[in-house]
């Protein structure tokens, strides 16, 4: 296999994302082995090397005594083409062994519109796509990640799911995983008992039955003595949790290619459209010295020369001043450059401003999502247009001339009046450059991008419908024809993708032979505008017999069974149906530092209080 790569590498594009070799990868004996774990990311070398979940997981996974943990990633389509040419399987980077000779083999899910790329995958891996056709104890197929909070689409291709956090379940998995081949279990017996790890939802237990007008009437267990409802894990204490300093430097360029600090996890806001909002509650932080001592680990063991400081909400974070106090002077001295993404405007303060362009001036990135105090309120943004302008005001006159804001359009209640909200704001932001900005002869860009609301599983909106395509469109044209100035830029996502995000989102089972279909027809790296392919999946839809309407534009009933229902992200459906009530009258719940809301997720936490 080796010779035969030699030869086809020099044929593609950018061969070192199929080679392997980093700076800090793991490489094992296999004579001390005894379970190898494939982790694939269902999409490009470039995009899945910028995880952090999987660069966790990775690290965790080769902790282990006796388990070898080797990434795989899609191949780009010329590469594809090569394998099939040359008959060559997909591989695992590390070892370059082909991913059908691994265990267990597992995926990390963060988006909606990879699906087809896991199918695919295990399509060129040569593994058999449904989990009924894997027999025996080869080829154990589980996945995790923020997708995992609905499986349903994928229930007939995954053996099992860990839901939530993985730092803890992820080892308990493969030890089980390890006794039971040490035993010579069955497939059968092996997921009986890794159903009783908590956290873990195995989907062959259990048969979905539905009404006559295709809602989802029951959830059957097949199997005596299986749960009912499965709760997400988490990780209490992240002082003390796995967090990789020695970080696989990539040999070739990626997305985010930068040392990253995860500060906390969790998010205080409330956004009733925002699906890690809710399901990735409780708050849960880091203190500023660990963090310090992480950076400074990756940054001295990695080389890099970016650094970037994330979270949810990252300006929530309590600790920054302190953390940023002690990471901008060594940053200063390294010549290295601090970023602080994800900022809300009405806590971005001038004195953490002027800090940042101490180290390296760039772009300020502000998401207001609609454009009215109205429809503000009635997303829980709790974000007010004096707010945003004081926030550019103060960027403005610290020297930035470069601005983007986020909106989204077909968000609840929303008339063409906040439609046309977004443009009135935009104005008065450039109203507030002419009038405060240091530096005019560099002029003024503001970039304005605006997305099509995908209601989500586990938030107020998730009965929401999703207007069509079509009405969208006309909200996009609306908007843009109230753009005069030249200093704007306006981008909008497509709707077809947005449409099927939906699709997936809030599917059932109905939905996996759909996404099999696609795969077969040609459908693949779906999140890249080259590739996708709208009339592969209308034609996929047709033949399979789904009305994508019935996930999209139909709005979900309140009292209606949900597909996602029996998985707990310790947010209360009660909780959600009331943060909806209150959406429709106009009303905000203030964000959790101001007081406790009730939303149920703090009881997941056994020895720390949820820092909110």
């Amino acid at each position: 296999m080796t010779e035969l790569m030699k030869r086809i590498l020099p044929t593609v594009q950018k061969p070192a994302r199929y080679t392997g070799g980093e700076f800090n990868e793991i490489k094992k004996d296999l004579n001390g082995v005894r379970v190898r774990v494939a982790f694939c990311f269902p999409d490009t070398y470039e995009i899945g090397m910028s995880n952090v979940g999987m660069r966790i997981l990775y690290g965790v996974m080769n902790r282990m005594d006796g388990v070898w943990c080797e990434r795989v990633f899609a191949p780009w389509d010329d590469m594809e083409k090569a394998m099939q040419d040359h008959d060559l399987p997909l591989w695992a980077l590390e070892s370059q062994d082909p991913v059908k000779e691994f265990d267990m083999i597992a995926f990390t899910i963060g988006y909606e519109m990879s699906y087809t790329n896991i199918l695919n995958m295990h399509r060129l891996a040569g593994v058999p796509l449904r989990s009924k056709d894997r027999h025996g104890l080869k080829n154990i197929v589980f996945a995790g990640g923020v997708c995992a909070f609905n499986p349903e689409p994928l229930a007939d291709y995954i053996d099992f799911f860990s839901l939530g956090e993985g730092e803890e379940s992820t080892p308990e998995i493969v030890s089980l995983y390890d006794r039971a081949k040490a035993k010579d279990w069955t497939k059968e017996q092996f997921l009986l008992e890794v159903s009783k790890i908590p956290g873990v939802y195995v989907p062959s237990f259990y048969e979905h039955r539905y009404h006559e007008d295709g809602t989802l009437s029951e959830i059957v267990p097949l199997v005596e003595g299986v749960p009912t409802v499965f709760t997400k894990r988490i990780v209490e204490d992240l002082d003390n949790a796995y967090y990789p300093t020695k970080m696989i430097v990539p040999s070739t360029e990626i997305v985010h290619d930068r040392a990253n600090l995860e500060v906390f996890r969790g998010c205080i806001r409330g956004c009733r459209f925002c699906q890690a909002g809710f399901s990735c509650r409780p708050v849960r932080k880091k203190s500023a010295n660990v963090l310090y001592r992480q950076a400074v680990e990756m940054l001295e063991d990695s080389g890099n020369n970016e650094i970037t400081i994330s979270s949810l909400s990252t300006s929530d974070y309590r600790q920054l001043k302190e953390l940023t106090d002690e990471m901008i002077p060594y940053c200063a001295q390294n010549k290295i450059n601090l970023s602080v993404p994800s900022l809300r405007a009405d806590n971005f303060s001038r004195e953490l401003m002027e800090k940042l362009q101490t180290v390296r001036k760039s772009g300020l990135t502000f998401a207001p999502e609609a454009g009215t105090q109205r429809l503000r309120d009635v997303i829980n943004k709790n974000l007010t247009e004096e707010e945003i302008l004081t926030t550019c005001i103060n960027a403005f006159s610290g020297g930035w001339n470069n601005v983007k804001l986020y909106f989204m359009l077909g968000l609840p209640t929303e008339t063409d009046e906040d439609v046309l909200g977004i443009a009135d704001l935009v104005y008065k932001v450039i109203k507030a450059w002419k009038e405060h900005a240091v530096n005019k002869k560099r002029g003024l860009r503001v970039h304005v991008a605006t997305a099509f609301f995908v209601p989500k599983p586990h938030t107020p909106f998730q009965w929401e419908q999703q207007i069509t395509p079509e009405e969208y469109l006309r909200r996009c044209k609306l908007l843009k024809s109230h753009f005069y100035s030249k200093s704007i830029e306006y981008d909008y996502h497509a709707p077809d993708l947005s449409r099927l995000e939906a699709v997936f989102a809030r599917g059932d089972r109905r939905v996996g032979p759909v996404i099999e279909q696609a795969m077969k027809l040609g459908a693949k790296l779906d999140g890249w505008d080259e590739f996708f392919r709208y009339d592969l999946w209308l034609d996929a839809f047709k033949s399979c017999g789904v009305d994508m309407e019935f996930y999209t534009t139909r709005g979900y009933g309140e009292e209606e069974l949900l597909p996602w229902d029996p998985i707990d992200v310790g947010v209360t459906k009660k909780f959600l149906r009331l943060e909806r009530k209150r959406a429709y009258e106009n009303k905000v719940t203030p964000d959790c530092r101001h007081g406790c809301a009730g939303c149920g997720a703090s009881k997941l936490l056994k020895e720390v209080q949820c820092d909110a």
